[in-house]
Protein backbone atom coordinates (compact mmCIF):
# COMPACT_ATOMS: atom_id res chain seq x y z
CA UNK A 1 0.00 0.00 0.00
CA UNK A 2 1.23 3.16 -0.87
CA UNK A 3 2.39 5.62 1.89
CA UNK A 4 -0.53 8.54 1.52
CA UNK A 5 1.11 11.69 2.25
CA UNK A 6 -0.64 14.70 4.30
CA UNK A 7 0.95 17.03 7.27
CA UNK A 8 -0.93 19.85 9.03
CA UNK A 9 -3.58 21.93 7.57
CA UNK A 10 -3.86 20.14 4.67
CA UNK A 11 -7.54 19.67 3.16
CA UNK A 12 -8.45 16.00 2.56
CA UNK A 13 -11.50 13.84 0.88
CA UNK A 14 -12.23 10.99 3.03
CA UNK A 15 -13.61 7.41 1.25
CA UNK A 16 -17.17 8.82 2.90
CA UNK A 17 -18.79 12.51 2.97
CA UNK A 18 -20.09 13.82 6.21
CA UNK A 19 -23.70 13.36 7.06
CA UNK A 20 -23.84 17.61 5.95
CA UNK A 21 -22.94 16.51 2.46
CA UNK A 22 -19.52 17.85 2.11
CA UNK A 23 -16.75 15.48 1.61
CA UNK A 24 -13.41 18.29 2.25
CA UNK A 25 -12.12 17.87 6.13
CA UNK A 26 -8.77 20.19 6.77
CA UNK A 27 -6.32 18.67 9.53
CA UNK A 28 -6.26 20.75 12.49
CA UNK A 29 -4.34 18.36 14.57
CA UNK A 30 -1.62 15.71 14.06
CA UNK A 31 0.09 13.23 16.47
CA UNK A 32 -1.00 9.25 17.45
CA UNK A 33 -4.58 11.18 16.80
CA UNK A 34 -5.51 13.26 14.26
CA UNK A 35 -8.65 15.86 14.41
CA UNK A 36 -9.88 16.58 11.39
CA UNK A 37 -12.78 19.58 10.93
CA UNK A 38 -15.29 19.47 8.10
CA UNK A 39 -15.55 22.38 6.03
CA UNK A 40 -18.92 22.36 5.54
CA UNK A 41 -20.45 22.67 8.96
CA UNK A 42 -16.83 23.30 11.06
CA UNK A 43 -18.07 20.20 12.98
CA UNK A 44 -14.52 18.58 14.26
CA UNK A 45 -13.57 14.52 14.44
CA UNK A 46 -10.77 12.73 16.24
CA UNK A 47 -9.33 9.81 14.50
CA UNK A 48 -6.77 7.29 15.63
CA UNK A 49 -3.60 7.98 12.74
CA UNK A 50 -4.08 4.59 11.66
CA UNK A 51 -8.00 4.47 11.10
CA UNK A 52 -7.20 8.07 9.76
CA UNK A 53 -5.03 6.84 6.72
CA UNK A 54 -7.27 3.95 5.91
CA UNK A 55 -10.56 6.74 5.67
CA UNK A 56 -8.61 9.04 3.74
CA UNK A 57 -8.69 8.57 0.12
CA UNK A 58 -6.48 11.87 -1.56
CA UNK A 59 -5.15 15.37 -0.38
CA UNK A 60 -6.91 18.06 -2.52
CA UNK A 61 -5.29 20.98 -1.01
CA UNK A 62 -1.48 20.68 0.69
CA UNK A 63 -0.94 23.99 3.32
CA UNK A 64 2.08 25.99 1.94
CA UNK A 65 4.56 26.44 4.49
Amino acid sequence: MANKEFGLFDVVEMKKPHPCGVNRWKIIRMGMDVRIKCEGCTHSVMLPRREFERKMKKVLVKHEE
